[in-house]
């Protein structure tokens, strides 16, 4: 069994102390982005835990998104103006408040290419 790392936070403990998430989807989050979103949060001091959960439509599309969890909802609010995304609440969107429910979406699925100042890298798209 792999052993998670103690400066890890268990998910559930993510999901407690940094309540207010904002999740963006998961293929958006590498290369560039990851190191604007990284210069972004630190150049304004913001505190946050990264979590992963899986978004399913109706029509059986999935897709990975990543959350950016933070402790207070102006940071969160700050983060979520700057970048786009969407409100998280692990509470009412993760499956029965499991802490690794999935994230049942409503609605037909779109894949997002391009959100405020990031975008999906080329070698990515397909």
């Amino acid at each position: 069994m792999v052993r998670r790392s103690r400066s890890i936070p268990a998910p559930s403990t993510i999901d407690q102390n940094w309540p207010h998430q904002v999740a963006l989807p998961d293929d958006i989050c590498t290369d560039r982005n990851l190191t604007a979103i990284s210069k972004f949060c630190q150049d304004r001091g913001m505190k946050f835990q990264t979590r992963h959960v899986q978004a399913i439509w109706p029509s059986g599309e999935y897709v990975d998104w990543r959350l950016h969890c933070f402790a207070d909802a102006a940071t969160a609010q700050a983060f979520l103006d700057h970048f786009g995304g969407v409100l998280f609440d692990p509470k009412r969107d993760r499956e029965n408040g499991k802490v690794r429910g999935v994230w049942r979406r409503i609605g037909r699925y779109e894949r997002i290419l391009e959100l405020g100042p990031l975008s999906v890298p080329q070698i990515l798209r397909n």
